[in-house]
């Protein structure tokens, strides 16, 4: 038995982060989105800007051509609704498996289990490049650490997940993103979980990673002090009624930080029924007009048509513009979600 590698089967050099970005540049208009909608956020998260923040958007990316339409239409709202609302596209390109099952687009961009990783990262640039070019935001979940030196530039706001906020390298990715980031409440619903990354993601860290040329690298950073918790139920209880806002908001200021909650209106705040999302919506309005200034958006899973469905072998099968992953509410239930938002928030 070999002492090294006895179960590597093989190895591939990956394009780098900067050859990535040499091969599919940011245009100006997609630069300037980013960065003005990164300063926008950061005002709301704060305080200084009253807009409510709605980040919406399928599961998980699977068919970019589904993802372009998405966006078209949620662009138009964007647009129609910009002076209350600053919508962010919900564009993940990778998912967390507790055992097994398809990982995402940036993995297995075929869903054939070919696993061409080089095409789904860069196909994953290429979707949030045509987002951010029609002057949307886009907000993803970083899984893997690596990956964030390829798709990290483009996105306004950065997901932690509740498997992976407790997790010391997340931490230290999250201190060097450019991004504000939302850590989510642990799976059993602790809040304390997500309370200590930002606390740990605000810090300086010293840690191993890749460089812009792709070399390992000793890399330091400033801190991220746009971190906040993202409050999605957990333990088979939702977290986002009044007591558990309170609650939420109590432990923030105890360590010191500056009350700024999302609420996720899926997962064990829906009972992981997506067609609840809209009990959580009705209730977060009902909290802004009683005067709640700590809630400062939610994110909705949303795609073109309602439901989910299985990946098959024949993939000629599968529905145009319904989840490959979580359940999803379709547009229209979204376009009236946002309406209403628009229209009796505060």
């Amino acid at each position: 038995m070999k002492l090294s590698n006895s179960r590597i089967i093989s190895s591939k050099k990956l394009i780098s982060p900067e050859e990535l970005r040499q091969l599919l540049p940011i245009s100006d208009t997609a630069n300037t989105t980013i960065i003005n909608s990164r300063d926008e956020l950061i005002k709301i998260l704060e305080g200084t800007s009253s807009r409510f923040v709605v980040i919406t958007g399928p599961c998980s990316i699977h068919d970019p051509k589904a993802a372009y339409e998405y966006a078209k239409k949620l662009n138009t709202l964007r647009e129609k609704y910009q002076d209350k609302l600053m919508i962010i596209m919900r564009v993940y390109f990778e998912k967390p498996r507790t055992i097994k099952g398809w990982k995402g687009l940036i993995y297995d961009p075929y869903l054939n289990d070919s696993y061409d990783i080089e095409t789904g990262i860069k196909q994953a640039r290429e979707i949030l490049l045509h987002v951010a070019n029609m002057g949307l935001p886009t907000a993803t979940e970083m899984l893997d650490p690596v990956i964030a030196g390829y798709v990290g530039q483009l996105a306004t706001w950065v997901a932690i997940g509740a498997r992976t906020t407790e997790s010391q390298t997340h931490r230290q990715m999250c201190s060097g993103l450019s991004a504000p980031v939302g850590f989510k409440n642990g799976t059993n619903g602790d809040i304390e979980i997500a309370i200590n990354a930002i606390k740990s993601a605000e810090a300086s860290h010293n840690f191993i990673g890749i460089d812009d040329e792709g070399n390992c690298a000793i890399l330091q950073t400033t801190g991220n002090p746009h971190g906040h918790v993202v409050l999605r139920g957990g333990g088979g209880r939702p977290n986002y009624h009044i007591e558990d806002i309170d609650t939420c908001e109590q432990e923030l200021r105890d360590k010191g930080i500056h009350p700024a909650i999302i609420v996720d209106c899926s997962h064990d705040n829906s009972n992981k029924d997506y067609r609840k999302q809209h009990y959580v919506v009705r209730d977060i309005i009902a909290q802004k007009k009683y005067g709640n200034a700590s809630i400062k958006g939610i994110m909705l899973e949303s795609n073109l048509f309602e439901g989910k469905q299985a990946i098959q072998a024949d993939l000629k099968q599968l529905k145009y513009g319904v989840s490959v992953t979580d359940g999803c509410i379709g547009w229209d239930e979204t376009e009236k979600l946002l309406e209403m938002l628009y229209r009796e928030l505060p």
